[in-house]
This record gives structure tokens, C-alpha cells and sequence, in this order.
């Protein structure tokens, strides 16, 4: 992909972020039944602003047969329309916008440049968050999630904690972190001593083959305590896996 190519879906990308925000700032600033009436009439605009993304966009993507062009001719005033059929145009030009910002992050590889950015985030700054040698997973767990915070990502929205459990062979998983728009799995581990390191290592495989039926990407974060000595040796086998990645941070 050209450099300039990748520049024009970048900003493609940021503009539909930027619209996709002012929908939801649009109906986020009214409350209460009667503000219904006005909450979403300015679905005309948005029509109009999501047709000039995907006619831009088009020449760039691979492929726009999922993608509506709607017809404007056809989009009456607002007060040819009750507030519900309002609500209609509106959500359909949110969900449209929605699946246009997905593909636009595939044709760039966003979800694999952010992936790789948190990992080097993380690798950078977990460190400092841990004050003393933790005893405990959930303490490195807590330090992660502070950096989350820090990074002004929201739990709920950007991220969430043990939940999107994954069942297979009657074994149930579930991932320490999930980071849904990135199709992302995080697991973290605390090495001890040298007795636990084939314990772990069957587990995070075992791990592996269960997250890979739901998650495209799985990171795992082994905080160690000085058992590992070759980083290489320890990794080579567990990131064979596709979109596997395993990040040792040492104490």
C-alpha cells in the first residue's frame, strides 16, 4: 500500500470517528421524553456527510458492496417525518458509519498498529506501576488496568475485565482483558519460581487453542520474578500460533 494511499484512509478514518462522535454527542446533549421530538433531526446532515465519506472512500477500499450510498433525492424535510422515523434515518446512517470505520481500519491494519502499540506501551510503562515484587496476579493485573485508565481508555467501552469467556472441550476460559474493537485477548501471568514455569507454559497454550476459536489476537504478559533466562527460547514456540504475542516483563 502507498504511503499516500495510507494517508488518505487515515484521514478518511478520522473523519468518520469525527462523525460517528457528533451522532452520539447529537443525542447524548438532550434528555427526557419530549426532547425525542428534536434528538434526531439532524439525520438529513448526517446522510449527506456519511454519501461524501463512502463516494471518497470507494476508490480506496477493496471492497464497498457491504456499504449503502443513500439516495438524498429521496430524504424528505424533517417535518415530513415523525420523531421514530427521525430515529430510523438516524440509526441507519450511525450503523452504516459504524461498518465503514471497520472497514476502513482493515484496509489500513489498524487493528494490528494499535496492537502492537499497547504492547510497547505496556512493555514501556508496567514497571513503574508495580511499587513492590507482587506476590499476586491480580497486582500486576491492577497495575495493567491503571494504565488503561492512564491512557484514557474507558472499562466498558475500550476494554473490559474478566469477562468474554470463551467455552471449548467443556473447559471454560476467560481472558483477564479483552479489548474489543481490536479483537484482542490479554492474559497475564506471574513466574515465581522455576517449579511453575511448565505449569504456565501448558496452560497459556492450553489458553491459546481456546482464545483462538473467539479472539483473532491474544497477548500475553508474563510478569517474571527472574526465572527466565532466554527470552527467545521462551517465545519461539507459544507465538507460532497466529496472533499470538507473549511479553515478558521482567522484575
Amino acid at each position: 500500500m502507498s504511503d499516500e494511499r495510507t494517508d488518505q484512509l487515515k484521514q478518511l478514518l478520522s473523519n468518520t470517528n469525527a462523525l460517528l462522535e457528533a451522532m452520539r454527542y447529537s443525542t447524548a446533549t438532550v434528555s427526557g421524553e419530549a426532547a425525542n421530538i428534536g434528538r434526531y433531526s439532524s439525520f438529513g446532515t448526517y446522510l449527506r456527510k456519511y454519501n461524501s465519506l463512502v463516494k471518497q472512500a470507494a476508490p480506496l477500499l477493496p471492497n464497498t458492496t457491504m456499504l449503502d450510498l443513500f439516495d438524498l433525492d429521496k430524504v424528505k424535510g424533517r417535518g415530513s417525518y415523525t420523531w421514530v422515523q427521525q430515529k430510523e434515518r438516524f440509526d441507519t446512517a450511525y450503523s452504516n458509519a459504524a461498518l465503514l470505520k471497520s472497514l476502513l481500519e482493515g484496509a489500513i491494519g489498524y487493528a494490528q498498529d494499535e496492537t502492537r502499540n499497547l504492547t510497547d506501551f505496556i512493555q514501556a510503562n508496567l514497571r513503574r506501576t508495580i511499587y513492590s515484587t507482587p506476590m499476586k496476579e491480580i497486582e500486576v493485573q491492577n497495575g495493567i488496568e491503571s494504565l488503561f485508565v492512564g491512557r484514557s481508555m474507558a472499562k466498558g467501552t475500550d476494554y473490559d475485565r474478566e469477562t468474554g469467556r470463551v467455552k471449548t472441550s467443556g473447559k471454560e476460559s476467560i481472558p483477564d482483558f479483552i479489548i474489543p474493537r481490536l479483537n484482542l485477548c490479554l492474559e497475564v501471568k506471574l513466574l515465581k519460581s522455576a517449579e511453575d514455569l511448565k505449569a504456565m507454559v501448558d496452560d497459556i497454550n492450553a489458553d491459546i487453542r481456546a482464545y483462538a476459536t473467539r479472539y483473532e489476537r491474544q497477548l500475553y504478559i508474563i510478569y517474571d520474578l527472574g526465572v527466565i533466562r532466554d527470552e527467545q527460547e521462551f517465545k519461539s514456540g507459544l507465538e507460532d500460533a497466529p496472533g499470538v504475542t507473549v511479553l515478558i516483563i521482567k522484575q
